[in-house]
């Protein structure tokens, strides 16, 4: 029988780190697999909608919706990569953990090329677009977490101080090995909530 996995995510412009943990009883989870998710090919801009921003209306939709739909194609080939992985570990994948910016809701195209600080936002949330179309396809439950209320909500959730989650985290890093950077501890850590 499999036990189950989450899968955390903190999505990038044109990327994803992506980390996978399996629960242990009464111990924090163990990270069982990592990976970068490309959601753009190679040579293609990692900022469409800073592409978009120098074209006519129209053909700037198009380039939004083709970078939209080959993201969440991109996607989707990544997170099955990682449920094969899984299976292959004697795991089952159980759901999803996104991390989330602090952004409002996005107006239209053209107000959103008019605005350069509504450029960035639109450039993420297209990516975290796929992760969520990835998700959905493949047939997994989702959370989504704002990154800034991640720890003080895995404190709450987890019951367990900001303290002794840092010191689990850095347990997961020094025994899964290199790299360990803050994306794939955020992602561990919101992998953590969904399982």
């Amino acid at each position: 029988m499999s036990s189950p996995a989450a899968i955390g995510f903190r999505a990038h412009s044109g990327w994803a780190a992506a980390v996978a943990v399996v629960h242990a009883a009464d111990e924090a989870p163990s990270v069982i697999a990592r990976r970068r998710i490309d959601l753009l090919e190679h040579g293609r801009t990692a900022q469409p909608y800073h592409a978009a921003a120098r074209l006519n209306i129209h053909e700037a939709e198009e380039l939004v919706r083709n970078c939209a739909t080959r993201a969440a194609t991109l996607a989707s080939i990544g997170l099955r990569g990682i449920i094969d992985d899984l299976r292959q570990l004697g795991h089952s994948a159980a759901g999803c953990a996104l991390l989330l910016a602090s952004g409002r809701p996005l107006p239209e195209l053209a107000k959103i090329l008019a605005s350069h600080a509504l450029i960035h936002t639109a450039e993420g949330e297209l990516f975290r677009d796929g992760l969520r179309a990835a998700t959905r396809e493949c047939g997994l439950r989702l959370i989504e977490i704002k990154e800034r209320d991640l720890l003080t909500r895995a404190g709450a959730d987890l019951h367990l101080s900001v303290a002794r989650i840092e010191k689990e985290l850095a347990a997961m890093g020094k025994a899964i090995g290199p790299p360990w950077r803050q994306d794939e501890k955020l992602a561990a850590l919101a992998a953590w909530l969904a399982l």
